[in-house]
């Protein structure tokens, strides 16, 4: 299963993007999912995940207030709504997806299907 993310592109500080995460062939409803940045020389992190039904988000920190995930489980699709962009949002941005129980902390090496990334540019 290939998760395919996308909706990255160049935006100005301040500015807002959606990114969706498209799931086709995977059991999505039975799945958390995950958004993860990369950063040039960084390691990954991940900004927050999202429980199966959607009732429930969780955020790290740094993304709280300004992220924002949701999902659509009858399109097999979930997004990630970044709105007040900041040049340090820079990143290659990827989903992925895990069975439950799944938080913020769960090592991205434990996350079994991937989506390749879209990158997010953010000029100052």
């Amino acid at each position: 299963v290939q998760l395919q993310a996308c909706g990255g592109g160049l935006v100005q500080a301040g500015g807002s993007l959606r990114l969706s995460c498209a799931a086709p062939g995977l059991y999505f409803d039975l799945h958390y999912m995950g958004w993860f940045r990369q950063a040039p020389g960084e390691e990954r992190e991940c900004v927050g995940v999202i429980s199966q039904s959607g009732s429930r988000t969780l955020y790290v920190d740094s993304a709280k207030g300004r992220f924002t995930i949701s999902r659509d489980n009858a399109k097999s699709t979930a997004y990630l709504q970044i709105e007040s962009l900041k040049p340090e949002d820079t990143a290659v941005y990827y989903c992925a997806a895990r069975r439950p129980p799944t938080v913020v902390r769960t090592p991205w090496g434990e996350y079994k299907y991937w989506g390749r990334g879209t990158q997010v540019t953010v000029s100052s």
